[in-house]
């Protein structure tokens, strides 16, 4: 028990930020309850983004009762690749991608061959609240199939890598490049196997990963690098996380962005319970980045002045950006 408390607080020391304290000092603290609907349900934060003017993948069309399952051609229209998914779902449950028609049927991103009673019976499904939070009712979300930029074709198995950006205040703290994976099933899920890389938000430089809570540099299955990959756009994933605050009010979220070949940085969805494995991508803690933020949202109060999103990117990536790697 001692050997354990010592661990502990070494952790502590370097600003590890537990899960406790995540939901005592962060998550409690910073998001009103009656906001959660706003990014626990993707219909509801995809259109309150398309009202502010910040890119989302295009919502093709809603599912909200069996009924309506109807209405799966028409909305589909002639389009060969689409994404359904639970409104309310979480961890990637339920997501289903079609990449392509064949003979009359549909082909998964997996490359599976499925039929249209199949799509319905999974939109069924997603209605009975199979997959969303707490078990209840949900919606099925139609929408445009993100294609990944080329850069990540060497680092990434099938599916499509997002970018999950911590923000506090309207402040990005940290960053991280989930990647796909054989064992995730191409979903860039960290508990369903994929690869977490940390990211310098100054830069927008990849560091080394971790994958099954083992630090890692190669991407297992394609065998390339993870680190030192230059993501492109990178101000612009700050300057959109950042937004994310005015957007939805909660003071504490994940944002979650892709980067789509023709259409550039998407918002895919937000997270007010974010999860930590991103401080092990980072070799780097939370806390201590938190409470510099918080340090400097006490000056400001005090000084009666607020700051621009492009003011509060600019002073994240002079405050933590370029952090050197430190070997374990």
């Amino acid at each position: 028990m001692f050997g354990f408390w010592k661990t502990w607080k070494a952790l502590e020391a370097r600003g590890i930020m537990g899960i406790n304290r995540r939901n005592a000092d962060y998550v409690l603290k910073y998001n009103k309850r009656s906001l959660y609907p706003i990014v626990d349900d993707k219909i509801i934060t995809k259109e309150r983004a398309m009202a502010a003017g910040i890119h989302v993948p295009e919502m093709y069309g809603v599912i909200s009762t069996e009924k309506e399952i109807d209405k799966l051609d028409e909305i589909i229209g002639g389009r060969s690749d689409f994404v359904i998914k639970p409104a309310q779902g979480a961890g990637g449950d339920g997501i289903l991608v079609v990449a392509d028609r064949f003979e009359g049927r549909y082909r998964t991103v997996s490359g599976k061959i499925i039929s249209h009673e199949e799509i319905e019976h999974q939109i069924s499904s997603i209605l009975t609240g199979l997959y969303s939070l707490g078990g209840h009712r949900d919606r099925a979300l139609i929408e445009y199939r993100v294609v990944p930029d080329q850069i990540f074709k060497s680092i990434s198995y099938e599916g499509v890598p997002d970018i999950r950006i911590i923000v506090l205040m309207g402040y990005p703290v940290m960053a991280m490049l989930r990647l796909p994976t054989r064992q995730s099933g191409g979903k860039a899920n960290l508990h369903q196997g994929a690869i977490g890389v940390g990211v310098d938000l100054a830069t927008g430089l990849t560091l080394r990963g971790t994958w099954l809570n083992n630090i890692i540099t190669k991407h297992p299955d394609t065998t390339n690098a993870v680190d030192g990959v230059q993501l492109p756009n990178w101000d612009g994933f700050m300057k959109l996380a950042a937004g994310c605050y005015e957007l939805c009010g909660l003071g504490y979220i994940g944002v979650d962005m892709v980067l789509d070949q023709e259409k550039g940085p998407l918002i895919l969805e937000l997270n007010a319970r974010p999860g930590l494995n991103i401080q092990i991508a980072n070799d780097c803690g939370l806390t201590l980045r938190t409470h510099a933020v918080e340090a400097r949202l006490e000056t400001l109060k005090a000084a009666g002045v607020t700051e621009t999103a492009e003011v509060r990117v600019k002073f994240v990536q002079e405050m933590f950006g370029h952090i050197p790697l430190v070997e374990g």
